[in-house]
C-alpha cells in the first residue's frame, strides 16, 4: 500500500445524543470510503459511539477525524478532546484497546485527548483517490448539522432584508419559507431521534447475544477442561508405562538384545516420548487458559538439560543441517521448572528444525544482569523459509500454521509457539521473534536466573509451612501404595535407592492393615485406585493414632492442580508419576539427597530385588 499523508475530514462538536449519531454516521461513511469493512468497521463505529456517549458533558468536547502514518502502516484515527477533569472510563479505554489497532490517552494541564483507530487495509487504490472519494461520502451525504441549515437560511433573510426593506411581500414569502423549513428540521430531528432509537435497540440486542455466545463459550471451555481432567489419568499411565519398559528393556544389565529388536524398541521410546509430549503439552494448554499451570522451581543441571536436548532433537535435523547447541560448564546457578524451560527450548528448536532444510540451527546461551537480578538469554537461530511480517504475531494464536511454502510436507499442531511462550511467561521471562522471509528466524527466551516458589508450592497440602524434617542418611522401612503393577515394576529401582524395606501394597483394602502392622518410616500413595481410593485411606490413617504420624507422600498420574487438597489431611506433599525420580521423592519425605546416598553395591554382585509385595 502506498503511503496515504495526514488529511482531515471533519471536526465535530459533542454536546447532545445527536452529536454522537452524527459522529456514529460519519464514521461509519469515512470507513467505507476508506476501505474498512465488515468486522472492522462494526469495531471502529462501536468504539466511536461507545466513547463519545462515555465522555458526553465534558467541557469543550469535540472529537477530529483523520488518517494519519501509525507504526505498522496507515490509520483512520478520531481525537476526541476536552477539558476539565474528567476521564474516559476503564471499560471504554479497555474495550478500544481490545476491539482496535490503536488506543492511546494522554492528560496535561491544557486538557484531555483520548485517541482511537484502526489501521486500514492494503488496496490498489491511489491513495488520494480514496481520500478523495471519503470527502465526497461527507459531501454528498447531507451532512450539515440542523444548527447549520438554520444558521444557512437565516444569512439568506438578512441579506434579503438589507437589500430591500421595502420589499413587504418578499418578506412574508420568505418567512413562509422559513417556517416551512423549520417544520422539515422538526421532522428529520424526529427521524433521527426514531433511527438513533431503533439503532440502540439493535445494539441492546446485539450485546445480549454477544453475552449469550460468551456464557456458551464460557461453558465449552469448562467441558473442555473437565475432560482433560478426567482423562488425563487414563492417557498418561500407559504411555509412561510403555516409555518405561522400552527403557529398562535397553538399560545395560537387560538381556542382550539383537540390534533389530534395539532399534525397533527406539522407536518404540520415541513415539511414546511424543505422545506424552503432545498430551501434556494440550492438557498444560488447558490449564494455562484457566490460571492453574503452576512452576516447581528446583536446581536445575543446565549442562545436562541442553545435552539431553542434543541427543533428542539431533534426529530431526534434514540431511545437511547442524544443529548446533552448545555446552555450559561454568552457567550460574540456575533455579527455575526444568520441566517447563526444556518444553520451551524443544518446541522453539523443533521449529526451527521442521522450517530449515540447508544451513543450521543454532542455539546460544548467555547471561546477564537486570536490576540486580541475573537473567539468561537462550538464542535460537535458524537458516530457514522464514515467516512474512503480517504473520509474525499470529502464529502464536494456538493451532494456527501459516499457509503456502511453510506447510509443504510438514505435520504440526500450530501449539508449538503459543505454548513456548506461555510457559515462558509462567517461567517470569519473555519470548520474542524476528524474521524475515528467505532469511531465517532468529527466537530469543529471556528467564530470571532464579524463579521464587509458587505459593502452592511453598504451602504443604492442609495449607500451612510443612515442618522441615531433619536430615536422615536413608529410611528404613516404606510402604507403596498402588493398584497398578506396571508403575511399581518401573518404581522400584528407585524406592530401592530410598529405603531399605520397601513394602508394595496393589490392593488397598489391605493396605491399612499393612501399615499399622509395618509401622514404616514413610508412606507412598496412589490417589486413583479401586475403593477405598487414596483420599478415603488418607482419613482413615489420619484418624488412627497409631498411623497418624507417618510422613504421607501422594503419588497421582492426575495433575497436582486438579487433586482435591482440602481431603489430603496430613499429607506432606502431592508429586506427579509422570516426573518421578529419586531427587523428586527425597525432599517430599524429608531427606537430604546428598546424605540419602544409597551404600555401593558390593563388586560382583546384581542389585537386589525388590522389597516384600502384598497382594
Amino acid at each position: 500500500m502506498r503511503a496515504v499523508g495526514s488529511h482531515e475530514f471533519s471536526d465535530l462538536p459533542l454536546s447532545a445524543d445527536r452529536d454522537v449519531f452524527e459522529l456514529r454516521r460519519q464514521g461509519q461513511l469515512l470507513c467505507k470510503a476508506l476501505g474498512l469493512e465488515g468486522h472492522e468497521l462494526v469495531r471502529v463505529v462501536t468504539v466511536l459511539s461507545e466513547v463519545g456517549r462515555d465522555l458526553l458533558g465534558s467541557p469543550a468536547l469535540r472529537v477530529g477525524l483523520r488518517t494519519a502514518p501509525e507504526p505498522g502502516g496507515v490509520h483512520f484515527l478520531a481525537s476526541f478532546t476536552w477539558g476539565g477533569h474528567r476521564r474516559p472510563g476503564a471499560e471504554t479505554v479497555r474495550a478500544a484497546q481490545r476491539l482496535l489497532d490503536h488506543s492511546r490517552y494522554s492528560a496535561s494541564d491544557e486538557g484531555h485527548t483520548l485517541t482511537v483507530g484502526q489501521r486500514l487495509p492494503s488496496t490498489d487504490t491511489p491513495p488520494e483517490q480514496r481520500v478523495e472519494r471519503a470527502r465526497a461520502a461527507l459531501l454528498g451525504s447531507g451532512d450539515l448539522s440542523m444548527a447549520d441549515q438554520l444558521r444557512s437560511q437565516n444569512r439568506q433573510l438578512l441579506r434579503a432584508l438589507e437589500e430591500s426593506r421595502a420589499q413587504q411581500e418578499e418578506l412574508r414569502r420568505l418567512n413562509e419559507e422559513l417556517e416551512e423549513t423549520n417544520k422539515g428540521v422538526v421532522a428529520l430531528y424526529s427521524e433521527l431521534s426514531a433511527e438513533l432509537e431503533e439503532t440502540n435497540t439493535g445494539v441492546v440486542a446485539l450485546y445480549a447475544e454477544l453475552e449469550d455466545k460468551t456464557r456458551q463459550l464460557h461453558l465449552a471451555s469448562e467441558a473442555k477442561t473437565r475432560f482433560w481432567a478426567n482423562v488425563s489419568h487414563e492417557l498418561r499411565a500407559p504411555v509412561n508405562s510403555v516409555i518405561s519398559l522400552a527403557r529398562l528393556l535397553m538399560a545395560p544389565g537387560a538381556d542382550p538384545l539383537s540390534e533389530e529388536q534395539r532399534q525397533q524398541l527406539s522407536l518404540i521410546a520415541g513415539s511414546g516420548n511424543t505422545l506424552l509430549a503432545l498430551v501434556e503439552e494440550l492438557l498444560d494448554v488447558a490449564k494455562a487458559e484457566s490460571g492453574r499451570l503452576e512452576p516447581v522451581p528446583v536446581d536445575t543441571d543446565l549442562r545436562t538439560l541442553l545435552h539431553q536436548l542434543r541427543g533428542t532433537l539431533g534426529g530431526m535435523a534434514h540431511e545437511g543441517v547442524r544443529l548446533d547447541i552448545p555446552d555450559v560448564p561454568d552457567a550460574p546457578r540456575l533455579v527455575t521448572d526444568e520441566v517447563m524451560l526444556t518444553r520451551v527450548l524443544r518446541n522453539v528448536l523443533s521449529n526451527g528444525l521442521k522450517f530449515t532444510t540447508a544451513g543450521e540451527v543454532r542455539l546460544t546461551v548467555e547471561t546477564e544482569t537486570r536490576g540486580g537480578r541475573t537473567w539468561f538469554a537462550f538464542t535460537t537461530t535458524d537458516t530457514g523459509v522464514g515467516i512474512p511480517l503480517d504473520q509474525q504475531e499470529r502464529v502464536f494464536e494456538e493451532f494456527y500454521q501459516v499457509l503456502g511454502v511453510h506447510q509443504r510436507g510438514r505435520s504440526g499442531t500450530g501449539l508449538g509457539l503459543p505454548y513456548a511462550r506461555r510457559l515462558t511467561t509462567i517461567l517470569g521471562g519473555t519470548l520474542t521473534l524476528t524474521s524475515a522471509p528467505g532469511e531465517g528466524t532468529t527466537v530469543r527466551v529471556d528467564v530470571p536466573a532464579h524463579l521464587d516458589a509458587s505459593p502452592m508450592e511453598a504451602q504443604g497440602a492442609d495449607g500451612d509451612a510443612p515442618q522441615a524434617a531433619e536430615p536422615a542418611a536413608r529410611l528404613g522401612s516404606l510402604v507403596v501404595v498402588d493398584d497398578d503393577p506396571t508403575f511399581l515394576a518401573l518404581l522400584r529401582p528407585t524406592l530401592e535407592r530410598i529405603a531399605d524395606d520397601v513394602t508394595e501394597v496393589t490392593v488397598s483394602s489391605q493396605a491399612f492393615d499393612v501399615i499399622r502392622d509395618r509401622r514404616p518410616d514413610a508412606i507412598l500413595i496412589d490417589l486413583v485406585m479401586p475403593a477405598p481410593d487414596g483420599y478415603t485411606l488418607l482419613g482413615v490413617l489420619a484418624r488412627d493414632p497409631v498411623t497418624a504420624r507417618i510422613p504421607v507422600v501422594v503419588l497421582t498420574s492426575t495433575d497436582p492442580s486438579e487433586v482435591d487438597r482440602t481431603r489430603l489431611t496430613h499429607a506432606r506433599s502431592v508429586l506427579n508419576k509422570t516426573h518421578l525420580t529419586r531427587e523428586r521423592i527425597l525432599p517430599a519425605l524429608g531427606l537430604d539427597p546428598v546424605l540419602a546416598a544409597p551404600p555401593p553395591p558390593a563388586a560382583g554382585n546384581a542389585p537386589a530385588e525388590s522389597g516384600k509385595t502384598t497382594e
